[in-house]
């Protein structure tokens, strides 16, 4: 399957670098659309929110693949930790990650990690192995 051994996250991560390095007068809160709910509110829907809820999916598919138990989840667990700790330093040394939408995706990078560790420790320890004597 493609996406084994591929961190998602990494998607939105690439998406925010080349709008935020690329085209540098464009801003994270520009409206995209606005939807005019039964309630009477406009809801302004914004790039940021685009990117954060796209992320947020691609976290639900990261939880999915992080039940996987064998060596291919290992390499996920590896992967997401990387994109995470790359996340963490870009966010804390680089002038155009310094933004909420940047932080949020660090934090979405930080729970894949941490939900994919706990889900792996918590399935490992309800992997029982039950001998039985054969009778000849």
């Amino acid at each position: 399957m493609f996406l084994i051994g591929f961190p998602l996250l990494l998607i939105p991560f690439v998406i925010y670098n080349m709008i935020a390095f690329l085209t540098p007068g464009v801003g994270w809160t520009t409206p995209v659309a606005t939807v005019h709910m039964m309630s009477g509110q406009d809801w302004i829907l914004t790039w940021e929110d685009l990117l954060l809820a796209f992320a947020i999916l691609l976290l639900a598919v990261e939880m999915i693949k992080s039940t996987r138990m064998g060596m291919r989840s290992i390499v996920d667990h590896i992967l997401a930790m990387a994109l995470f700790i790359a996340m963490l330093v870009e966010f804390l040394l680089v002038q155009q990650a310094g933004t909420s939408t940047f932080f949020l995706l660090t934090m979405i990078g930080l729970v894949d990690v941490l939900v994919g560790f706990i889900v792996s420790i918590r399935s490992s320890q309800r992997q029982i192995e039950v001998q039985t004597e054969r009778t000849a």
